[in-house]
């Protein structure tokens, strides 16, 4: 049966208190409780580094079977290397997500490309072709000249999806090429109205038999946290 998975790009924000988070909530908690709320986080930080196993056992021991990781793949994939000659660092950070994949709990793997990053078709062919097809893998286009069929067509050849990121400039075309949706809502703020929409698009594709994992941007207030417990439970709603 499908799912929706809703949730925000981090969680370790103090900021959330006392909306989201206990007043007097632990830090080192806050996973924990955060995962009593929502069943899916987007972690940003492996942008930066190679996450350690113990971080990811740690995270494995504090979230329930049914919890998702979406993980932002390195920048020297997508922002150093810009998809070239990767072939060695691929196997590399997939080998740090392993143990998620293991549990059960890994989401989308997203390859957010830098906004210079034109269109290339033979680049983006080429390394879709390393990685692995059992890898549920989203691609950010930040350069308008990706937006065309040529690149959704490759997309969908590798059941990889597009990820759906709307920005206060700039909003990827709502095109389907996987087996499951990627949204990621970067908007500080949205109307009821909006949320409504997002609700109404996200029962599209569960009646389509797809699973939809959705992120919220996380800012210094708590908004995008219960942004997305709010979708939760209105899309779940029949």
């Amino acid at each position: 049966m499908p799912q929706l998975f809703a949730g925000t790009s981090g969680w370790a924000y103090p900021t959330w208190k006392p909306d989201f988070y206990p007043a007097k909530l632990a830090q080192k908690k806050f996973l924990g409780h955060y995962s009593t709320q929502l069943n899916t986080v987007e972690v940003n930080f492996t942008f930066r580094q190679l996450v350690k196993e113990s971080t990811i056992q740690n995270w494995l021991q504090e979230t329930p079977s049914h919890f998702r990781f979406g993980v932002k793949a390195h920048q020297v994939i997508t922002h150093i290397k810009r998809l070239k000659g990767t072939e060695d660092f691929v196997p590399r950070f997939l080998a740090t997500i392993a143990p998620l994949a293991s549990a059960g709990k890994l989401g989308p793997v997203l390859f957010q490309l830098p906004p210079n990053l034109k269109a290339d078709a033979s680049l983006l062919k080429d390394f879709l072709a390393i990685v692995p097809r059992a890898v549920p893998a989203a691609f950010e286009f930040r350069h308008s000249s990706w937006f065309e069929d040529t690149t959704w067509d490759l997309l969908k050849s590798h059941h990889a999806a597009v990820c759906v990121a709307e920005t206060e400039t700039m909003t990827t075309p709502d095109v389907t090429t996987a087996a499951f949706a990627y949204y990621r809502f970067r908007k500080p703020n949205y109307t009821d109205d909006e949320r409504r929409v997002m609700v109404d698009r996200i029962r599209e594709h569960l009646a389509a038999g797809r699973d939809v994992f959705a992120y919220f941007k996380h800012e210094e207030t708590p908004e995008g946290a219960l942004y997305a417990v709010e979708i939760l439970r209105e899309a779940g709603r029949t």
